[in-house]
């Protein structure tokens, strides 16, 4: 059953603006945590050169990926694959870039741990990792950031609005430097991550 969420439509365009750029002379993208799949779909529509592996651990969202699938018959959209993004090291041989939206908050920080240490066994040289979501930068963020992370943080302990500062450290232990800030819509950002 396909699911469906709004804020996929808000922020997909200027995601695509950062990604045309990004992965212009890439070939195989992994997405990790697609969620509903809109992403995956609108992202593959808009980049026909590159494979797009969609993926996610939640049984309900594969579905949804596989129903957004199976109505836009996308050639380079590969089936959804079942991922859980701390069972390392990844399958997925051959990905040279890893987009990754909305999960670094929504997920304990054992999961941004193991997303750079899953990419950097995974990717070559000079790839790129890019993350979406809000986050904090010297510890600070927007007030409707602070609202979410409270809101975060009430349905889990685990969960929250992350550092940059925090993830460039963990980043910089898998061999991942912070290449680009961009700011989005609702005060998030999209960052580029570059194997080194």
């Amino acid at each position: 059953m396909k699911r469906h969420a709004p804020a996929t439509e808000r922020n997909r365009g200027p995601l695509l603006e950062v990604l045309r750029r990004v992965l212009a002379d890439r070939r195989f993208v992994l997405e990790i945590a697609s969620g509903t799949g809109q992403h995956a779909i609108h992202f593959a529509r808009a980049l026909p050169h590159l494979r797009w592996q969609p993926s996610d651990r939640d049984p309900e969202a594969l579905a949804s990926i596989e129903a957004w699938r199976a109505e836009a018959a996308l050639p380079n959209l590969a089936p959804a694959c079942a991922f859980d993004v701390g069972s390392l090291p990844w399958g997925c041989a051959g990905a040279d870039a890893v987009v990754c939206i909305n999960l670094v908050h929504i997920a304990p920080w054992s999961a941004a741990v193991a997303l750079f240490e899953g990419a950097a066994g995974l990717l070559p040289m000079a790839a790129p990792l890019v993350t979406y979501g809000p986050y904090r930068f010297g510890g600070r963020t927007a007030p409707s950031n602070d609202a979410f992370d409270a809101s975060l943080r009430a349905q889990d302990a685990r969960w929250g609005v992350r550092d940059v500062d925090a993830l460039s450290e963990v980043a910089r232990r898998s061999g991942f430097a912070l290449e680009e800030v961009v700011p989005m819509p609702a005060n998030n950002h999209t960052l580029v991550w570059r194997r080194s």
